[in-house]
């Protein structure tokens, strides 16, 4: 399941100023399913390469096998850069941090220097989930602090569903 809950660290020292928080008490990281090891990557392109390649033994050695072969490695390329691409895409994820008086949630994508973040008080977050009319079915939200927020759009419907009743709980757990 691409939802793996960090330990969280010490608590800050005592004398720490304001600003610091110290550690959440729950932190969710949610990143998107990868089926393609580095592994599969390579056997993939290997096996694909050759088998495109099985129709140029019948030309070896002729000025027909010099014409297609730029072909056949074009097309053995354009597999590997969108592979890649794909595979670079896949390179996001979500932090939700949660204190007693704070919930955050962070979103890293692979073409952003920044993240987008989002805080609310937990108190008054609401989370959603819309079966219907949302982009994806399960569509997972959190609302709050006068904005709403969508979470874990790249999980599949069932780990939203998971993703809602975890939250749900740790939200209405009482402060330690």
């Amino acid at each position: 399941m691409p939802i793996h809950q960090e330990n969280p660290e010490a608590p800050a020292p005592s004398g720490a100023s304001s600003l610091e928080r110290g550690a959440p008490r729950l932190r969710l990281r949610l990143t998107p399913y990868k089926s393609l090891t580095p592994e599969g990557f390579v056997w993939f392109i290997g096996l694909t390469a050759a088998l495109i390649s099985v129709p140029l033994l019948s030309i070896l050695g002729t000025s027909v096998f010099w014409a297609l072969l730029p072909f056949i490695v074009a097309a053995v390329w354009a597999i590997w850069a969108a592979l890649k691409r794909s595979w670079r895409d896949t390179d996001l994820f979500e932090e939700v941090s949660l204190w007693d008086d704070l919930i955050r949630v962070e979103r890293h994508e692979p073409r952003r220097s920044a993240p987008l973040d989002w805080e609310a008080n937990p108190y008054w977050v609401r989370v959603a989930l819309h079966s219907k009319g949302g982009p994806v079915p399960n569509y997972l939200t959190l609302s709050g602090g006068g904005r709403e927020v969508e979470l874990g759009a790249f999980l599949t419907p069932v780990e939203r569903v998971e993703l809602k009743d975890w939250l749900e709980r740790e939200l209405r757990q009482s402060p330690a």
